[in-house]
């Protein structure tokens, strides 16, 4: 059997999503910029799906949805759209952020300090959240944008965006949130929470890889990063992709709908298959039950090296991951376990599981005889290399 526990790396292509999409290739295969029949006939769709997009996170009829081709490029438009705007056309020169964000933030953040940007990279506290005040805290007279996370994408723990962006709109900041992994896991709604910007990718909710967006409140200009053409109002040059955009409409809709099936079952999986790994002893859950996406869990396992239980769980079929699908070159490189700081003694890394509605009882029951013994081989390992006596001497 294989069992697929990654979904906040990456999920299936809902199957009907990919009938949406289907006539997008080879039957409506126009450029949607085109005066003719051809390109004039992939428009339905696409309003549709723009209207999916609107819904799905309550947005304005005045503000803008942006196309682009993942959540990194909406990302890195709003971090750079603004130093462009208003560091290097304006007075200020200052962007606040967590320690805990996704590489699309933080490595934007980092090219934009070695521009001569002060960037603030706010801690979370013992649970893995930042807490609202600690942005009040740092905001300062030339703080141009904060931009915080709405879930984390290592432990679900989810930010008190709307706290977040209340303190945000007093202070005259403004605020973009990176939604990657928030969108059909919990509700989202951006004019309760106060947001100027918001980032999201369809392939986290059962849409299509290649295919993002970028909500923009109404009023708020924004310096494009792509220049070329005067697609998406001029917000963003190059042709759309619509199949992928009809995808990622349609992904919306169905995620929504879900949002009750994801807080109770999936919710239900996902419990069950975390007590059942707590019931190894000298397990703990990073960050806590609390207030996180109903999918993920990310659980250090005392003894058992990262690298090596995923090794062991993908020979027997189970897809897990020690963190963030783009930081995978440096398996160890998980930013929720450096701000929680590591302790040797331990010898613990943390192993996220996140599951999706395509996971089943069945998998779930198979996932959990498999870590189990994954764990107790790898423990058995280790204790044989600590306490093995050496076989030769020094010198001979």
């Amino acid at each position: 059997m294989e069992v697929y526990l990654d979904n906040n790396a990456t999920t299936i292509v809902d199957p009907i999503v990919y009938e949406e999409m289907r006539p997008f290739f080879c039957e409506k295969y126009g450029n949607p910029n085109s005066l003719h029949r051809f390109g004039a006939g992939t428009h339905p769709k696409m309003m549709e799906a723009l209207d999916y997009l609107y819904s799905g996170i309550n947005a304005s009829d005045d503000d803008d949805i942006i196309i682009v081709s993942n959540a990194t490029e909406s990302i890195n438009t709003v971090i750079k759209g603004v130093w462009i705007d208003q560091i290097l056309n304006g007075n200020k020169n200052h962007i606040i952020t967590s320690e805990v964000e996704h590489p699309a933030v933080t490595a934007t953040c980092k090219f934009l300090e070695s521009q001569g940007v002060s960037v603030t990279y706010l801690p979370v506290n013992e649970n893995g959240v930042l807490e609202a005040h600690t942005v009040k805290d740092f905001i300062r007279d030339d703080t141009a944008l904060v931009s915080i996370m709405w879930a984390n994408n290592e432990t679900g723990k989810l930010f008190p965006i709307k706290e977040i962006g209340e303190i945000c709109k007093e202070a005259g900041v403004l605020f973009h949130s990176d939604a990657t992994q928030a969108i059909g896991k919990v509700p989202v709604d951006v004019q309760e929470a106060n947001i100027d910007f918001m980032s999201f990718s369809a392939h986290k909710f059962h849409g299509p890889k290649g295919v993002g967006a970028l909500y923009i409140k109404k009023g708020i200009k924004i310096t494009p990063l792509l220049h070329g053409g005067e697609q998406m109002g001029g917000k963003r040059a190059g042709t759309v992709d619509v199949a992928s955009m009809v995808g990622m409409g349609f992904a919306m809709k169905l995620a929504v709908e879900n949002l009750e099936f994801e807080a109770t079952e999936v919710k239900r999986l996902r419990d069950k298959l975390e007590a059942a790994i707590l019931e190894i002893p000298e397990t703990v859950v990073i960050g806590g039950k609390e207030n996180r996406t109903p999918n993920t869990t990310l659980i250090s396992i005392r003894g058992v090296e990262g690298e090596s239980m995923l090794w062991d769980l993908n020979q027997n079929g189970v897809g897990a991951s020690t963190g963030s699908a783009c930081a995978s070159e440096d398996l160890e490189a998980n930013p929720v376990m450096n701000a929680f700081g590591s302790d040797s003694e331990l010898a613990h890394t943390g192993v996220r599981f996140s599951l999706s509605r395509f996971n089943t009882e069945e998998q779930i029951d198979y996932a959990i005889d498999v870590i189990k013994k994954a764990v107790t081989r790898l423990r058995n390992i280790s204790s044989s290399y600590a306490y093995a006596p050496s076989s030769h001497k020094c010198g001979l």
